[in-house]
């Protein structure tokens, strides 16, 4: 690049790539994966889809199927070393059934099972320390939450 003045946008992530934010932003340190979404909207560049959900449930295996690749983003309750955590999402049939909530291993299990589809998928776990009735993340919720956005944007680099 020439005149150090200019910078190229670089995609974060193109159109095929699905974001789900898990959480809820009433319930303080819990909108964590929705804070995520949040900025990383914002983000110049970022060409991805995103999805704020409350929970997974069954109906979020179709919206997966649909994905070359799929990251889920949520909310740690307990200690994560630098703040959050980023791992495989496996699926998998070893999960409680309930008709209402699933964890991401189950929606990629239901993804392979009902549309014979397998995306790549992540999760992304972000540590936080409060859980009551209030609107806004903790400080140190805060904090994790930038070194998150700035984790993901080396997936880029």
């Amino acid at each position: 690049m020439n005149g150090g003045t200019t910078t190229e946008i670089r995609p974060i992530y193109g159109p095929d790539t699905l974001l789900f934010g898990i959480g809820n932003c009433s319930r303080s340190d819990d909108g964590l994966g929705w804070a995520f979404l949040y900025l990383i909207l914002q983000e110049p560049g970022f060409q991805g889809q995103a999805e704020y959900r409350y929970q997974l449930g069954v109906e979020d295996a179709a919206r997966v199927a649909r994905a070359d690749r799929v990251i889920f983003i949520d909310s740690y309750k307990g200690s994560l070393e630098g703040g959050f955590a980023w791992e495989p999402c496996e699926a998998s049939d070893h999960f409680e059934f309930t008709s209402h909530v699933l964890p991401p291993r189950a929606v990629m299990h239901y993804c392979r099972d009902l549309y014979g589809k397998h995306p790549a998928a992540d999760i992304l776990m972000i540590g936080g320390e409060r859980w009551d009735l209030q609107d806004g993340l903790s400080e140190a919720a805060r904090g994790n939450l930038e070194k998150a956005i700035g984790f993901f944007r080396t997936l880029a680099a």
